[in-house]
């Protein structure tokens, strides 16, 4: 039985420490909780920071979760001296879209890749020691990163330290350390659940900053059944492109489910006919709302 009697579903951020592994980190949240975790972005042992850990079905949220933008403080040591000027000019130059291919010691096959930096600022410098933070895409090497901007200062330089400091929607004012949880799972065993359900977000909190399609009551219990969401059961929606993924939402801010946008946004009304969206991933129980389409029509998310 776990700890806390939390949905099943639900996410918790933990700031992870220098040393353990995000996997080794995850399961310790899993084993705490009692339940089963994934996390959605690894963080190499020496690296501190945001680690977001997917709690029961909210595993099913890690293809979207891992493309969440990311966001580091980075220590980069150059390994010659280079004036200021000539620092902050090469660092403007990495911002935007760069060339990358992983590091040997990565476990992932090291073709060339494109990723984007979208802010490199400069914090602090001493000597040859140069604090930066950047805000980049999911699944740039800030390794590469030092190394590359050290061969163009013309010195070479490596990273020293690293933290992630912001994944997707969460920042580091969302994270927890692994001993508060395991107070938070202590008190919740004395009857206190208070402290801990604060901790595990929602799974709408997870999916904040992607497309969303809120839609009607009665098309509720068909898109949860797996039915393919039809523009007449769409009350409103964000801006999306074709074959984004977009979060399903009811009326009332609850997450139905995640799916995968048929047509872009621009291409519809709310109330059109025709599909809009495939449903790729359900949280929502079947029955939770009154079902609104009749046996023997077409199950297309119609109210």
């Amino acid at each position: 039985m776990p700890v806390c009697n939390f949905a099943d579903a639900g996410v918790i951020v933990i700031d992870k420490p220098r040393g353990p592994t995000s996997h080794q980190v995850t399961a310790w949240v899993g084993e705490m909780l009692e339940t089963k975790a994934g996390h959605s972005g690894t963080l190499d042992p020496q690296v501190s920071g945001l680690l977001v850990v997917m709690l029961g079905s909210a595993v099913r949220l890690a293809p979207v979760l891992q493309k969440h933008g990311k966001e580091y403080v980075c220590l980069m040591r150059l390994h010659g001296d280079v004036p200021e000027e000539e620092l902050a000019r090469i660092a403007g130059e990495f911002v935007g879209r760069i060339y990358q291919r992983p590091p040997r010691r990565s476990a992932v096959k090291r073709n060339l890749r494109i990723r984007k930096i979208r802010r490199l600022e400069i914090l602090d410098r001493q000597e040859r020691l140069v604090l930066f933070r950047v805000r980049c895409d999911a699944g740039t090497y800030i390794r590469s990163l030092c190394h590359h901007i050290g061969l163009a200062l013309g010195v070479c330089g490596h990273m020293q330290e690293l933290r992630r400091t912001a994944s997707g929607p969460f920042t580091e004012e969302d994270a927890h350390t692994l001993h508060e949880l395991a107070d938070a799972c202590a008190a919740a065993e004395e009857g206190d659940a208070g402290p801990l359900r604060q901790m595990i977000l929602p799974v709408e909190a997870a999916v904040a900053d992607i497309p969303r399609v809120v839609i009607r009551d009665t098309a509720v219990d068909a898109v949860c059944r797996g039915a393919v969401l039809a523009g007449v059961g769409v009350v409103e929606r964000t801006g999306f492109g074709k074959g984004e993924p977009v979060a399903i939402f009811t009326q009332k801010g609850e997450l139905v489910g995640l799916g995968e946008a048929l047509v872009s946004s621009s291409s519809f009304e709310p109330g059109d006919t025709g599909f809009v969206a495939a449903p790729t991933a359900v949280f929502m129980r079947p029955g939770t709302y009154e079902r609104g389409w009749k046996r023997g029509r077409s199950r297309e998310g119609y109210p």
